[in-house]
């Protein structure tokens, strides 16, 4: 039987490879940065499973591939930066935030995380993502990050707090908001 194509054994020595062939050990900063952004992605394809409106599924799969492309960026070291995602792209963040801004009637306060289930999800896609922005600013190999590519990170966590939002909207569900003592 052919050895499967999935499995290496490279990496059975602790390291992994990054785009170009370097290698580095798997606790590396920057490895842990792209693999939260796997983790985000891998919740997305959970939250796409409660996402009834067509164009909302769309969106969803554009950030899919686009944070693809924002790991293939974190996993190159030695080759010119390509630019993952692009000032568009933070653009089209800001516009489906504004417009759910619009749709849910704006700031009320801290919410607290729950309502539907895809809501929830959608708060779990958000602070997985503020994870993966402290993960990048954490990278301490000397390799500068493209700043759009931080501008997005920033809007895209903003973008799940509004799609929380916007699901339990849509549901008829009222948001719990933080009551402080």
């Amino acid at each position: 039987m052919k050895k499967s194509n999935v499995y290496t054994r490279r990496g059975d020595d602790g390291t992994t490879g990054l785009v170009g062939g370097q290698r580095i050990p798997k606790n590396h900063t920057r490895l842990e940065a792209y693999g939260t952004m796997d983790e985000l992605n891998s919740f997305l394809g959970l939250l796409l499973t409660y996402v009834t409106e067509d164009s909302d599924q769309q969106l969803i799969i554009k950030i899919q591939n686009d944070l693809f492309s924002v790991g293939c960026e974190l996993a190159t070291i030695d080759r010119p930066a390509r630019h993952a995602v692009t000032s568009d792209d933070v653009a089209l963040l800001e516009q489906a935030i504004d417009e759910m801004d619009a749709l849910c009637g704006g700031w009320k306060g801290f919410i607290l995380p729950g309502g539907s289930r895809g809501a929830a999800l959608a708060h779990v896609c958000r602070t997985i993502c503020r994870r993966l922005e402290r993960r990048i600013y954490s990278i301490d190999d000397g390799v500068p990050t493209d700043p759009v590519l931080l501008q997005y990170i920033n809007r895209l966590s903003d973008f799940f707090f509004l799609f929380a939002k916007k699901i339990n909207n849509l549901a008829g569900i009222e948001e719990n908001i933080w009551r402080n003592r």
